[in-house]
């Protein structure tokens, strides 16, 4: 049927459709579209007079570092028992993770060398025997369990630091034969025997360097946040049948490389410990600045330091002058291991956490270690909850690391503390202003076209 512009009506007469019912001429449509034009433009000119710049800030989002240490020595927090499968090893890690997500951690500290082996895929150290049984021995199947923990840290917005033992080289707990790889074997000279342990002499020139290789083998291959060293560096000291304490047989390293020096012997075990940290701190900043290194050495400086302080003195016994290397800025962040309760005045918790934080001149990342496998032995879990809440109150605090994660994954009373009483909230790991804040320069892409070969 043809258009056209007529219509018929039930009267049977044909109209123009510009007067069918309904439908506006032009001029009306004209009227509407220009009515509209300037309603809109009001709304316009309304809008930009309301929305003014303001000075308001939005609020900071809350910094605090909330870490575990996850000891795989003696196969303590991970993995539950040597020889698991692959499978059985990456479930107990993604438990692990899944745990930290859920109390709100932000930060996991992996211990990845125990004793001169690696939790690794290592050229340099043979694959540690808490993994399968047998030093020496790579998982099957083959992963590497420090990818695998870096990438489902990653996933779930969790830092993951590498924890090193710098001198330790044969636990207590050790039941592998030792593999051919093992420095024992393949450098003795560098390696004492100390009571039950086999330990790397920290006073050969050879030893600093292997130590040093290992760290940064892992720093240059790996996406890690951070480098952790304990407080293992001159060994604890062992007794005798007698009971009788053993002095550590450094006595070779001293005479060739120490005794004609300007050091007494105890001033000289320290300096190779300060050395070692210096050069571990000064190459991480060179190599990757944004890897942060950290240390938790023990609690005591030395007996007496802030005056009611009894107990142990690392200063002169594990030559570890741990003050030093937080008052020279050799580290990021300092976690003093203070696992002692609040009320106790010899080794109190508040005035420890607090001369700490007045030796730190340079203003580094202060966060204290506490003790959570003493909850459910001696200890209510409200004493980490207070401790806790008594960091948080002391000016340079900014953050805590629990011992360890084993406690978190057993302990119902622990956990449900946390959750209710300090960890409500995820938050943030603090910065660290000292480091390079510069942004990388803008890329540049070069486009290469190649010329195509003609078929002819």
């Amino acid at each position: 049927m043809a258009c056209n512009n007529f219509s018929q009506k039930n009267d049977g007469k044909k109209r123009p459709q510009s007067e069918m019912p309904g439908r506006p001429d032009v001029s009306t449509v004209s009227h509407i579209v220009l009515t509209l034009l300037v309603l809109a433009g009001s709304l316009l000119l309304c809008g930009a007079a309301t929305y003014e710049p303001s000075s308001l800030a939005p609020p900071a989002p809350p910094r605090e570092f909330r870490g575990v240490w996850v000891a795989t020595v003696a196969n303590i927090d991970w993995p539950s028992k040597e020889g698991l499968s692959t499978a059985q090893q990456k479930a107990e890690l993604i438990s692990i993770l899944d745990r930290a997500v859920r109390l709100k951690l932000n930060a996991v500290i992996f211990q990845v060398r125990p004793a001169c082996d690696a939790i690794y895929d290592s050229a340099v150290e043979p694959w540690s025997e808490y993994l399968t049984g047998a030093m020496g021995h790579a998982p099957s199947p083959y992963y590497d369990p420090l990818k695998f923990a870096i990438i489902e840290a990653h996933k779930r917005g969790i830092e993951l630091h590498a924890w090193f033992n710098p001198y330790r080289a044969r636990h207590i707990s050790a039941k592998s034969a030792i593999s051919p790889s093992h420095i024992s074997r393949t450098h003795p000279q560098l390696v004492r025997n100390y009571g039950k342990y086999l330990w790397l002499d920290p006073g050969e020139p050879a030893v600093q360097e292997h130590t040093f290789n290992v760290v940064m083998d892992v720093v240059q291959r790996y996406d890690i946040d951070g480098v952790h060293f304990d407080d293992y560096f001159y060994p604890y000291q062992e007794k005798d049948a007698a009971g009788r304490e053993l002095e550590f047989p450094d006595e070779p390293s001293w005479k060739q490389f120490g005794s004609k020096g300007r050091l007494n012997r105890d001033d000289w075990r320290r300096e190779n410990v300060n050395l070692l940290v210096q050069r571990v701190y000064r190459a991480i900043k060179l190599a990757k600045p944004w890897v942060r290194f950290g240390i938790s050495p023990f609690g005591i400086w030395r007996p007496g330091s802030p005056p009611q302080i009894k107990g142990f003195d690392a200063y002169a016994r594990l030559y570890a002058d741990s003050r030093k290397w937080l008052a020279r800025g050799w580290v990021d962040y300092f976690v003093p291991q203070l696992y002692w309760p609040i009320e106790s005045p010899e080794q109190s918790f508040p005035v420890l956490l607090r001369w700490w934080a007045e030796q730190n001149v340079k203003e580094r990342n202060l966060w204290p270690g506490l003790d959570t496998t003493k909850v459910g032995e001696n200890r209510g879990p409200e004493e980490i909850a207070a401790q806790i809440h008594l960091a948080r109150r002391q000016t340079g605090v900014s953050g805590e690391v629990l011992y360890s994660m084993k406690s978190l994954m057993s302990n119902t009373s622990l956990d449900t503390t946390l959750e209710r009483q300090v960890y409500s909230h995820p938050a943030l790991v603090p910065t660290c202003p000292w480091l390079s804040t510069a942004r990388p320069q803008k890329p540049n892409l070069t486009l290469r076209l190649k010329a195509r070969k003609s078929d002819g």
